[in-house]
């Protein structure tokens, strides 16, 4: 195939991927009629775009846990709160954005924030930064992956992150528990507590209805949480518990 027909020959590899369960270089080379290194290179964009995973010799589809659920529709309640969080960063800014549906609806809105480095543990964030104007610099945590969360945690995952300084931390939460603070059905709250000892401010961003909901996992104590950003749906009596532990608290108003 001539250099124009790249393209043609990259969507066959995916084929043949689809229908074989894995690929090999040298088989790929003979079909195509082409060199190793070209086929070696293909592989790599194919990689590069989120198409498959390259291994020693060849190539396997992207596990189905990597790749996650068609995007669901983000609720107004939950742009409402990813707008109000947007407002809190500088230009130029160091923050870490945790997995979750909440924080990744920041994404859209921070294309008109220049020069910002991003840390995430989470593909569907780090995807969604390349595709925005004003792309930041993109740091990873890498890590085990956990499919419960959708992201990577553990060990490797914290080492990275105490290498850096962030200024501004911004998580999403199960449920906020008024006596304790962020509480989680996932049982691997390590990697959360370490992106909040490495950043200045640690900014919370949770819908209303959550607020009250008490689960078993504390994630982060409120003497760990500067601001709480959430809609306008929370009730008088939970915004003066709140406040007067000395929190922030942002209640976004939401759009009809």
């Amino acid at each position: 195939m001539s250099k124009r027909n790249t393209p043609q020959r990259r969507h066959a590899i995916l084929a043949l991927l689809n229908e074989q369960g894995a690929v090999v270089v040298d088989a790929l080379a003979q079909h195509f009629a082409t060199s190793e290194v070209t086929i070696r290179k293909d592989l790599a964009e194919l990689e590069k775009n989120g198409l498959l995973l390259r291994r020693y010799g060849g190539a396997v589809p992207m596990p189905q846990e990597l790749i996650g659920e068609p995007a669901q529709p983000i609720s107004r309640h939950k742009q409402a709160i990813a707008r109000a969080a947007v407002d809190l960063i500088r230009e130029h800014a160091r923050i870490i954005i945790d997995s979750g549906s909440t924080t990744a609806a920041m994404i859209p809105q921070l294309g008109h924030k220049p020069g910002l480095v991003v840390m995430t543990n989470s593909l569907n964030v780090a995807s969604a930064l390349r595709d925005i104007e004003h792309e930041p610099v993109l740091l990873m945590t890498g890590g085990t992956w956990d499919p419960h969360s959708e992201s990577f945690q553990g060990q490797v995952a914290e080492q990275v992150l105490r290498s850096y300084d962030f200024d501004q931390l911004f998580i999403g939460a199960d449920g906020i528990d008024p006596e304790r603070g962020t509480t989680t059905f996932n049982e691997l709250v390590g990697l959360s507590r370490v992106m909040a000892e490495v950043s200045r401010e640690v900014i919370v961003m949770v819908e209303s209805e959550k607020i009250g909901r008490k689960i078993p996992n504390l994630e982060l104590p409120w003497s760990s949480i500067h601001t709480l950003v959430t809609d306008e749906g929370l009730d008088s009596e939970a915004r003066a518990q709140i406040q007067a532990r000395g929190i922030a608290l942002i209640c976004a108003p939401v759009a009809v």
